[in-house]
């Protein structure tokens, strides 16, 4: 039987266990995959060497009569698991030095990902003292017997990759229970880590090859829409291909780096993956900054071209003839569109439907490169916020946003069912990934909105498109909940902020009016840009989340700060370098970014945010978070309405090093309210702002950011 499983498993699904070997190690040895289709166990089974046996079910294999022929011989344990004797029936079979195949999450998964893991696993592992050998299923969830929202297939490509073997560590815990389920989150962080590691290793190298698979996968299943239409991942390869052969006689086919300057529409995708497919750098440029720091940010980056729309221009009333006259070139994609001839359209369609993909663009951009050197290229250059500094261009490579793009899908439970709201600007790293980058991969489709600050119409616009998840700021969370109607959000079922703190307040008003759980993630422009993330099996509140897979951490001390440090962290996600680094710098995961933040971790692992270095002050020798002083003010001062605000600033003071001053757009705002807010949340006296300003609006980026250095420049601060 198992020579013919083998046998019809290679043809119908060209089926592979990566490392095998490692299954005739001595037991007690306990296999654990991932369980994404009915006949897993029969696939790994097939391959599995004589004295293995898979954990199956009594009650399912009485189904029939086929199933009790397939599931009840020598090679598997039948087990009743509703019997409270069941884990000690597997546990005395691995203490004989026995070996089992067991899925952890003792159930299918209904979303194609990690689901939980059942506490009888915890019980095996401390108690067993067996070995573990992890498997993730590469293919499966597309497999028709694969019960998730996925898109199936007849014959898709599936292989199961195993892992090492691996010694159980000890667990700490007064109870058993704490034990499992510190065994549990152990397992659950070896298995996603693992399906991480596997993907790096497994997965496309460079974002055009992603893309192009993608397409190959999905079809004429929606990509992209906007206000406009919808757009297939076909015409999304097959648009790039068409631009991609116009921006070849355009432009500097010398220079490695072009500007793009567009909104959240269709369009801007499709001139990306031209762009990648040509081997170019794409420079994202913020509209929202003005002109003389476009001009700023294109310099630093050495830009000779840059793609725009004319009617994006018009529409935005943005002049770039500072640009035009400092020899930028305009491209715009009108011209563009109108040289595609029909013959042009019916070339593209046959190459595309033959499996030429991108064709020659990416044949002549990236032949002769390993996989490796592709990952390495630079894809998008993105310049920081400027929030407190002179924004900063920051080199973002393929494999740089292609791991965290699977960081991400390790620990969420997104499906191809999911169709995500993106009113995030592009040129965000948040809304490039996060927004962008992570549905065309997966399989779900995107809805780009090309504005966050219209309040009134996005709750509108998530209702009439049916988007099952969203990503915003704290910001402008609230701008939408001051708008909506408490049933515009109905579809939403996952929530994704980061870019600033998320306040207790907005969580709760979502919660309690929408009926949504906001999960708060943490990360930064030169991390591609994820770091932390809450997710459904594992969320904390008021925490960032948990480490990413795949990166690492580190927290120096802080004078002044008792609990937690400084953050470093290092892994694949972490950009190449800046722009004004003397020397490009490869992708290096030994080397540690400085975040600037000061966090503590528990030890759970979750992180919680404490501020940016930048946003303490010390005053009488004491270190107080600007942020956490921020955060106080908004909860005590919710119930004065959504057009209160208050933002931080700090001031030179001869007898304390430095004191701070309140910004705010409310009058109400006193300081015996302010000392109240202070005593009310714990924090000390020394927190409380000795200075009030008040001014009609706080200023703020286009990421929804506090625009602190344009606030110091509209106050006056006291000498």
């Amino acid at each position: 039987m198992k020579a013919f499983l083998r046998l019809l498993f290679r043809l119908l699904f060209r089926f592979r266990v990566i490392n095998a070997e490692v299954l005739s190690a001595p037991g007690p040895l306990l296999l654990l995959p991932n369980h994404v289709s009915w006949i897993d166990w029969l696939l790994l089974w097939a391959w599995a060497p004589l004295g293995w046996r898979a954990v199956v079910s009594k009650r399912t294999a009485q189904t029939s009569g086929l199933h009790r022929r397939i599931m009840l011989h020598d090679g598997t344990f039948p087990v009743d698991f509703d019997s409270p004797y069941a884990m000690k029936h597997i546990a005395a079979f691995l203490r004989s030095g026995g070996k089992l195949l067991l899925f952890p999450e003792g159930r299918l998964s209904r979303t194609g990902s990690l689901m939980r893991l059942f506490g009888g696993t915890g019980f095996l592992l401390t108690k067993t003292k067996a070995k573990v050998v992890l498997c993730h299923f590469r293919g499966a969830d597309r497999l028709p017997a694969s019960p998730n929202p996925n898109r199936k297939r007849w014959f898709p490509r599936v292989t199961a990759h195993l892992s090492k073997v691996m010694e159980v560590p000890e667990f700490a815990g007064e109870r058993s229970a704490m034990q499992r389920a510190a065994a549990n989150a152990w397992l659950r962080d070896q298995m996603v880590s693992f399906r991480f590691a596997v993907e790096m290793e497994h997965g496309a190298g460079d974002l055009a090859e992603a893309m192009t698979d993608a397409a190959a996968l999905h079809g004429k299943a929606t990509a992209l829409e906007d206000m406009n239409g919808t757009m297939s991942r076909e015409r999304l390869v097959l648009g790039a291909r068409l631009f991609g052969d116009q921006l070849t006689a355009v432009l500097d086919q010398g220079h490695p780096r072009v500007g793009v300057l567009l909104p959240n529409v269709n369009a801007a995708p499709v001139v990306l993956l031209a762009l990648w497919a040509l081997g170019k750098e794409a420079a994202l440029l913020n509209f929202s900054s003005g002109p003389a720091q476009m001009l700023a940010c294109a310099q630093s980056a050495g830009l000779r071209d840059l793609v725009t729309s004319r009617a994006f221009l018009a529409k935005a009333r943005i002049d770039l003839g500072m640009l035009e006259t400092a020899g930028i070139r305009l491209v715009y994609l009108e011209d563009l569109r109108d040289r595609i001839s029909a013959a042009d359209k019916l070339k593209a369609k046959l190459s595309t439907m033959t499996g030429g993909g991108l064709g020659p663009l990416a044949r002549n951009a990236w032949d002769g490169l390993s996989r490796e050197e592709r990952g390495s290229r630079t894809a998008v250059i993105l310049f920081t916020s400027g929030s407190e500094g002179v924004p900063k261009g920051v080199q973002l490579s393929h494999r740089n946003i292609l791991a965290n793009v699977r960081q991400m899908l390790a620990v969420t439970d997104l499906t191809d069912a999911d169709k995500l709201f993106n009113a995030m600007p592009l040129f965000h790293s948040f809304g490039l990934t996060v927004g962008c980058v992570l549905p065309l991969l997966s399989g779900m489709s995107v809805y780009l909105y090309p504005s966050p600050l219209h309040y009134r119409i996005i709750p509108s616009a998530v209702y009439e498109c049916d988007a099952t998840l969203m990503i915003a700021t704290n910001t402008f969370l609230n701008g939408y909940a001051r708008k909506a109607h408490p049933y515009d959000f109905r579809s939403v079922r996952c929530l994704f902020v980061a870019a600033e703190k998320l306040q207790e307040d907005t969580a709760r008003i979502w919660a309690q009016r929408f009926g949504i759980r906001v999960l708060e993630g943490y990360g930064a422009t030169e991390c591609s840009p994820s770091v932390t993330l809450n997710t459904g099996p594992a969320p904390k509140f008021g925490s960032a989340g948990r480490l990413l897979p795949g990166m690492e951490m580190r927290m120096d001390p802080v004078e002044g700060v008792a609990e937690g440090g400084r953050l470093f962290v290092r892994g694949p996600n972490v950009m190449k370098g800046y722009l004004s680094d003397s020397q490009e710098l490869l992708n290096d995961p030994q080397r540690w970014y400085d975040t600037g933040d000061v966090v503590r971790v528990d030890d759970e692992g979750f992180v919680f945010i404490q501020g940016r270095m930048k946003r303490f002050a010390k005053v009488g020798g004491e270190m107080i978070s600007l942020t956490a002083v921020e955060d106080a003010m908004a909860a005590a001062f919710a119930d004065f309405g959504p057009r209160c605000e208050v933002a931080i600033l700090t001031v030179q003071d001869r007898d304390r090093g430095e004191q701070l001053c309140a910004v705010t757009t409310d009058p109400r705002v006193t300081t015996d309210a302010m000392r109240q807010a202070i005593r009310d949340h714990g924090l000390p006296n020394l927190a409380v702002p000795r200075y009030i300003r008040t001014v009609p609006e706080i200023p703020r980026l286009g990421t929804g950011k506090v625009n602190y250095r344009e606030l110091e420049r509209q106050i006056s601060l006291p000498d």
